[in-house]
């Protein structure tokens, strides 16, 4: 098996990993699924480097697995819940897929700050956070104005500007 196509059935492992987690529950395997899709396509247009494109993916599918836990401990999964809940849940399932430590602490990274929109430090963080804004405006049936604050505030690729203008009609 060459390299690339290791780390694609770790992708596969993983996906099917999280539809496990999120057994019984559509709409979040849906979520991960769209926000996967899109991460990937803003990923390959703003040209990451394959290992670069390799945890954005594998954090893409996580983001939100601290949902269940959170809900579990609290009786509900808000973003700052999510963020401390999910990282130990992911941090257990990268290493039983043998995922490499540094990979595993970026991801778990990314999935611990993925609601904090402030001091995003590096391209895996911005375009992680662009492609949920993408897929929640929607799922969240959000206004004109939400939507319009949202591309303003948040957008920051050129990818992911195209993207958002194409699918919310939004002028660049």
């Amino acid at each position: 098996m060459d390299n690339m196509s290791f780390e694609q059935h770790l992708l596969d492992e993983l996906y099917y990993k999280m539809i496990e987690f999120f057994h019984g529950d559509p709409k979040r395997i849906q979520h991960l699924i769209k926000v996967h899709s899109l991460s990937r396509l803003i990923g390959i247009g703003e040209k990451l480097d394959a290992t670069s494109l390799f945890i954005l993916e594998a954090a893409a599918y996580t983001h939100d697995c601290g949902i269940r836990p959170a809900e579990e401990k609290y009786g509900r999964c808000d973003g700052k819940l999510q963020e401390q809940e999910g990282p130990t849940v992911a941090q257990q399932m990268l290493l039983e897929l043998g995922f490499e430590n540094y990979m595993i602490e970026r991801i778990c990274y990314l999935i611990g700050h993925h609601h904090t929109y402030t001091n995003m430090d590096g391209m895996d963080y911005q375009i992680l956070v662009e492609a949920d804004f993408l897929v929640n405006l929607y799922e969240d049936d959000a206004n004109r104005h939400a939507i319009q604050k949202a591309y303003d505030n948040i957008f920051r690729t050129d990818t992911g500007k195209q993207i958002f203008a194409q699918m919310y009609g939004v002028e660049e």
